[in-house]
């Protein structure tokens, strides 16, 4: 067993109705958890919104909204000084949800 695999378990996320079972580095649970149940609900307004939507345009769209927000957020940023700290948890956040993702393809 690697480094790696001993540092993470197995995690089950609720997104929009679907169970997902995702890698969770240890100490992230709750962060995760969290991260899901913001998607989840993102990914329900968007399904609200829409006529029909699959799951699949459900996912766009919502990555489309959060992807806009990201970078309005670092706009602003930009403009005002922000603490490094806050900066990199919000660097280490982005990476694990992608990773999240990543997983599950």
């Amino acid at each position: 067993m690697t480094s790696a695999s001993r540092d993470q378990t197995q995690l089950t996320v609720r997104i929009l109705g679907r169970d997902y079972q995702v890698a969770c580095p240890e100490g992230e649970r709750e962060a995760l958890l969290a991260s899901a149940e913001y998607l989840s609900r993102r990914m329900t307004t968007v399904q609200k919104k829409g006529k029909t939507l699959g799951m699949e345009r459900i996912a766009v769209m919502t990555a489309l909204n959060m992807a806009r927000d990201l970078l309005d957020m670092e706009q602003r940023r930009k403009r005002a000084p922000v603490d490094d700290e806050a900066s990199d948890r919000l660097s280490q956040l982005q990476l694990r949800i992608e990773s999240a993702l990543d997983d599950n393809r």
